[in-house]
């Protein structure tokens, strides 16, 4: 029995749900470059990697409030600036992903689920237009029944909205779904729902671990969900 199968009592999941950015693909790279475009074209110093890491995960409008902030806190940020700044950044965004990369153990972890038959879909606060495309560069198209954007519905996670979508969509109560996560925001979206979560330590977390959070389990690696169960 491997790790996925003992989640669910012997059995696999009828669903298994995905974030993307910080699960499957490595993307701060490329969102850090359209950060410091758009700070480059308001006059304002290049964020950088580092920081731009710990401000992903609540999707691209919060990003840009917390660059033009230089702070994860971004309250005091005027809306139309933020509007300005967040067309800069989808314009910059859009031109290339050619920083980001899948993680190590995704493909493979993602052909073992296709094999068995376990439907699966991406859930991310990624504005839509950018996640297709995305997916599709770096050859993951191909694997994924429903694709949720952030701006797909008018909730975003934390709220379990799109969770709840996908298991309408699929037919699934939430007890027979999984969703594999990296931050807060995964973690707490699925607990509202009912799914049980697995959260990923490689990904954009804030700053903070990620076993903070109380997932089912960490792994380092997706891999590790196709491994005996010790």
């Amino acid at each position: 029995m491997n790790l996925l199968s003992e989640l669910f009592g012997g059995r696999l999941p009828r669903l298994v749900m995905f974030d993307l950015d910080g699960t499957l693909v490595d993307s701060v790279p490329d969102l850090a470059a359209a950060v410091d475009k758009t700070l480059l074209a308001l006059g304002r110093a290049p964020a950088g990697i580092e920081r731009v890491r710990d401000w992903v995960g609540n999707g691209a409008r919060v990003l840009v409030r917390r660059a033009l902030a230089g702070s994860l806190e971004h309250a005091h940020i005027a809306e139309a600036e933020g509007e300005r700044a967040l067309a800069l950044f989808m314009d910059a965004y859009a031109e290339s992903h050619g920083l980001t990369r899948v993680y190590p153990g995704v493909t493979a972890t993602l052909d073992w689920l296709r094999e068995q038959a376990v439907p699966m879909a991406v859930v991310t606060n990624k504005p839509e237009r950018f996640v297709a495309p995305l997916l599709a560069e770096k050859g993951l198209g191909g694997y994924f029944r429903w694709v949720v954007g952030g701006d797909s519905l008018p909730q975003q996670k934390p709220d379990p909205a799109a969770l709840l979508h996908v298991l309408g969509q699929a037919e699934v109560v939430s007890e027979q779904a999984l969703f594999i996560g990296d931050s807060r925001n995964d973690v707490l979206a699925a607990r509202a729902a009912g799914v049980p979560c697995v959260a990923l330590s490689y990904g954009y977390n804030h700053g903070r671990p990620i076993a903070e959070e109380g997932p089912a389990r960490v792994l380092d690696d997706l891999r590790q969900l196709l491994a005996a169960a010790p």
